[in-house]
């Protein structure tokens, strides 16, 4: 008789245990009754006005409008900038002068950069129309004039140079002007100096989607593999290849 009232009363006890496990499913899966409920108010994003006429967006900094170069400065030596300023609003890399800087520093961004090679450059492989957009001084995102022009894939135009493939080639013809838009999400370091979280980048290169989320594995050498030294905010560089590469229209939206 004992163990019969013991075994009842386990199962009354069990019962109810599952009892409760199904309330509190039912309670965790019940649909709203009102469309209120999944109506979310708050935060309110912040209105940003689009550019007309490819003018940049109302919130964007502006870093290169055709007119000065006061937003950017000689790697050498922190001097002025000793590129060419054309009157038709863009900019010309002047060989062996160096690479140009901004003098603000960035982390996240999202940055619009227009640019195009020489029409008359008789170079082969990565010696016609090489520039590059290096993303806080250390990620380049490779500029090159492709067209009727091989060379190894993961140093292309639209490369993370020496370690990307672009999904796309989307050049136009030689000395036409190509866009590229640029999502970029910089790395994590903790105290110790480890990297915790790797930058990616988002490129859309005159709208094509080239690299799609891609994890950049750490700087971007000629020679050797990435390397992920710790560092924070830092500028975006532009290079001097030696080719006469030509840039406008560039601003950054901070993300």
């Amino acid at each position: 008789m004992k163990k019969l009232i013991i075994c009842l009363l386990s199962g009354f006890v069990f019962m109810s245990c599952l009892g409760q496990k199904k309330e509190a499913v039912e309670s965790i899966t019940e649909e709203p009754t009102k469309p209120e409920a999944t109506e979310v108010w708050e935060p309110i994003p912040p209105t940003v006005i689009p550019g007309n006429n490819n003018e940049p967006p109302s919130d964007a900094i502006v870093l290169f409008n055709g007119k000065n170069f006061n937003e950017w400065v000689s790697i050498k030596d922190s001097s002025s900038v000793k590129w060419i300023l054309n009157k038709d609003g863009s900019m010309t890399v002047k060989g062996k002068t160096g690479n140009i800087q901004t003098k603000r520093n960035f982390g996240n961004v999202q940055l619009h950069i227009e640019w195009k090679s020489p029409e008359d450059d008789e170079g082969i492989g990565q010696q016609r129309g090489n520039s590059g957009v290096f993303l806080q001084g250390r990620y380049e995102v490779q500029v090159l004039d492709n067209n009727d022009n091989d060379t190894y894939a993961n140093g292309q135009v639209g490369s993370i140079y020496k370690q990307s493939i672009p999904l796309a080639k989307a050049s136009y013809p030689t000395g036409k002007w190509n866009t590229y838009d640029i999502i970029y999400h910089t790395p994590k370091f903790d105290t110790d100096g480890e990297k915790t979280k790797s930058a990616y980048i988002t490129l859309l290169h005159n709208g094509i989607l080239i690299l799609d989320h891609y994890e950049i594995k750490g700087t971007t050498e000629y020679i050797g593999w990435p390397k992920n030294v710790p560092h924070g905010k830092a500028p975006i560089m532009l290079q001097d290849h030696g080719d006469a590469v030509s840039y406008r229209n560039i601003w950054v939206r901070e993300l």
